[in-house]
């Protein structure tokens, strides 16, 4: 059987609880039952990401690949869809599903990441050309990122009332304008959902490969808010913020055949939900402390230069009056 790593194991007690132990007890139990099925044998040490283990098996006809088997988890069920559609164009091939168990059977890829390579505007082209080639349409049965607006809105005005914050009329009125202008009507387009440098993995087949999918129906231009995001330490380190950011956006559409307007104003509501969100939840990466005000703070002053580099903001929203005095 395999051996489940003890910071996954921990890490996911730590948050699920109860169900969380009673999952990992019977993982080994279910990843040999798949490695009969699927006819693999183990092929290397068992790895994990923050919601599943991935482990590196051999067919013994068709070769090396890698079994995923992941906690269930409402975001984690279209995950095989996304990949069933793109056919091994962009991102990873799927060889084989268990939806029951949340498991896939993978293309194996390599361990390092796009956020791994110093070049900035090389990340921001590749994760762009990338985005662009996992816009295509919709299969059917996925979920539909403008169903999560009326979501956005409402946190957006709870956290606006509820936390401390310095943040402008007029920057809180062009995230709720983009949650209403951009979020509510969107293409019939699958986009991966959580594009960042870390889910871009070095590969054979091509040279980069998009892994771990939400397979979200929407507006392609969304991810790059994410991508954005995830950019955060080496954005930290620049001289100029709003240069290093804006170029980053810039080169992402570039690559992505994208509107710039609309990415901007994407990134600019996904810097407004971070700033809030660290407020009440932390960071990965900073829960408390000295670094997690470092980077509410970097959040907040990301958000006022994508607001100032807008060309436009449709609409006025009404949010102003439901924000918190300061």
């Amino acid at each position: 059987m395999i051996a489940v790593p003890d910071t996954f194991a921990r890490t996911t007690v730590e948050r699920e609880g109860a169900p969380g132990a009673a999952w990992l007890a019977e993982l080994p139990r279910v990843v040999d039952e798949l490695l009969g099925r699927w006819e693999c044998v183990p092929d290397g040490d068992v790895m994990h990401g923050g919601v599943g283990i991935v482990a590196p098996v051999r067919r013994r006809t068709e070769g090396a690949a890698v079994m995923k088997v992941s906690f269930p988890h409402p975001g984690n069920v279209h995950e095989p869809d996304a990949f069933a559609a793109w056919r091994g164009h962009g991102a990873v091939l799927l060889y084989a599903r268990d939806d029951e168990n949340f498991a896939m059977l993978l293309e194996r890829v390599h361990s390092s990441t796009l956020a791994e390579v110093g070049d900035g505007d090389e990340v921001a082209s590749v994760a762009g050309r990338i985005s662009h080639r996992l816009a295509v349409p919709a299969p059917p049965g996925l979920p539909r990122l403008c169903d999560q607006a009326d979501a956005w809105e409402e946190q957006l005005r709870k956290d606006a009332r509820e936390l401390p914050h310095t943040f402008s009329r007029h920057l809180l009125d062009a995230a709720l304008a983009t949650v209403r202008e951009l979020g509510r009507v969107q293409p019939d387009i699958l986009i991966h959902g959580d594009l960042h440098a870390r889910n871009i993995l070095r590969a054979d087949r091509e040279p980069w490969l998009a892994v771990d999918p939400k397979g979200y129906v929407g507006d392609p231009a969304y991810d790059a808010g994410t991508l954005l995001k995830s950019r955060a330490l080496a954005l930290l380190a620049a001289d100029d913020l709003g240069r290093a950011a804006h170029r980053v956006l810039d080169v992402f559409t570039e690559t992505a055949r994208l509107d710039r307007v609309r990415v901007r104003r994407w990134a600019q509501l996904h810097a407004v939900q971070a700033a809030f969100w660290g407020r009440r939840h932390g960071f990965r990466i900073a829960r408390g402390g000295p670094g997690l005000t470092r980077l509410t703070g970097f959040a907040d002053h990301l958000a006022e230069l994508l607001t100032a580099g807008e060309t436009r903001v449709l609409g006025r929203t009404g949010l102003a009056s439901d924000t918190h005095p300061n």
